[in-house]
Formats: structure tokens, sequence, C-alpha cells
């Protein structure tokens, strides 16, 4: 049986909030490509969502955790790197497509099931 609640649904949620608040920070870091002393944000919200998933608990909705990057810096203290940014914008709004077009899938299932009861 597919549930609204399911671990699934809940799992794409998830990804979805995580992807999002990793979309903010890329676009913080390349906003701030010139700023002296800026140092680039990396997220982390795959760790906490594979925890919760291996261990067989419902995934919970957060944006993550956001690091400060320790990469090495160039002249002016800033690290940010406009390709590896770019790369990385890239990546995640092809997973948060992905992501929304697994959840749509669900929900069209759930929606099918619906009908025909």
């Amino acid at each position: 049986m597919i549930g609204v609640g399911d671990v699934t649904t809940a799992a794409l949620h998830a990804a979805l909030s995580g992807l999002a608040e990793r979309s903010r920070v890329t676009a913080d870091n390349i906003a701030n490509i010139n700023t002296p002393g800026f140092l680039a944000g990396r997220t982390d919200f795959e760790s906490a969502l594979q925890d919760s998933l291996n261990s067989g608990e419902m995934p919970t909705v957060s944006g993550g955790s956001v690091a400060r990057s320790l990469e090495p810096t160039n002249t002016n203290g800033n690290n940010v790197n406009l390709d590896s940014e770019t790369v990385i914008a890239t990546e995640t709004g092809l997973r948060y497509q992905l992501a929304l077009n697994a959840l749509d899938g669900k929900y069209s299932l759930l929606r099918t099931a619906l009908q025909a009861s």
C-alpha cells in the first residue's frame, strides 16, 4: 500500500529540503566570490538522511548542516571556486528535479489508487 506518510515520501521530502538548502548555500558562495575572507559553505544532509534510513527511522525534513569549506584560499582569503560551484549548482538542480519526478510518481500512484476505490 502506498501512503502519504510512508518512508519513501518522507525521504524524498527530506532530500528536497536538503537540496534546496544546498542551492541557497551555493548561490551565497557565488554571490560572495569576490568577498575577501569569505569561505565557501558546504551543506551535508545526506549523512543524516542515510543514518535515519539505515536505522529504520522515519526521515525528518531539515536543510542539513552547513559548514565552511577548509579548502585552500587565494590571496584575499576567499576560497570560492566558480568552476566547482557551477558543477555543484548543476548537479543539485538535476538531483532536485529527479527527486521531484520521483515524488510526482508516488503521488500519481496514490491518485490512481484513490480513483480506483
